[in-house]
């Protein structure tokens, strides 16, 4: 029996998918169900959290807690995530393409993380600066889009 016809059909209809997409796993929420499909992470309170988007995801016995690529945080009850957490790491990194790490002049770096949708192209760069580095310093902005303009050409993404 496959996972989709496990899932209870109120919650299936509900899902706001796209033409193709599937689900891999689900668990129970607090608030409902909590889905992974092949191209998103649905929450119980309707979010939808493109893989792409995910920066980091953190389980503990309380449930999960995922930080976005815009610094949003996200959390939600999960008493048993079953297939959740190794689904969603594989999905997450599945979208990186490149993940490397520069030494800026002077102290601390920038990781330079590009990602794409799955199956998809390189939709967007992200600079993750080191504790201590101020992105919106413009000196070291700068510095980090020389980086990144470098990694670009040398990797061809």
């Amino acid at each position: 029996m496959s996972l989709l016809r496990r899932l209870p059909a109120d919650v299936r209809k509900a899902l706001p998918t796209e033409p193709g997409e599937r689900v891999l796993t689900f668990a129970a929420s607090g608030e409902g169900y909590m889905v992974a499909t092949d191209l998103a992470l649905y929450l119980a309170d309707g979010s939808r959290l493109p893989y792409e988007t995910i920066d980091k995801a953190a389980w503990d016995e309380e449930g999960v807690r995922v930080l976005t690529t815009d610094g949003v945080v996200h959390r939600a009850e999960v008493t048993d995530p079953r297939r959740m957490p190794e689904t969603v790491r594989e999905r997450v990194n599945a979208t990186i393409v490149v993940n490397k790490h520069v030494q800026l002049p002077g102290r601390g770096g920038v990781r330079l993380v590009a990602r794409r949708s799955p199956g998809g192209d390189v939709k967007e760069w992200t600079l993750v600066f080191d504790e201590g580095l101020d992105p919106n310093d413009p000196g070291v902005r700068a510095q980090a889009e020389q980086a990144l303009e470098g990694v670009r050409r040398s990797m061809g993404v």
